[in-house]
């Protein structure tokens, strides 16, 4: 089975809430907490995580 391979979010305040994120599976999108990457991970689609960061952005 493939691995992820996580990286910190830009946008985790690296001091308090840090998110990590794995981009490398062309079909799943994983998301954990920097601080418990024991714990479970969430799995999404590119296309939930695209919309998502879509919502994050402000809009001109």
């Amino acid at each position: 089975m493939p691995e992820f391979v996580f990286r910190k979010s830009s946008y985790s305040d690296h001091e308090h809430e840090c998110v990590e994120v794995a981009a490398n599976l062309p079909h799943t999108i994983a998301i954990r907490d920097s601080k418990r990457p024991q714990d479970p991970t969430l799995h999404v689609t590119p296309a939930a995580w695209t919309a998502f960061l879509t919502m994050l952005l402000p809009h001109p």
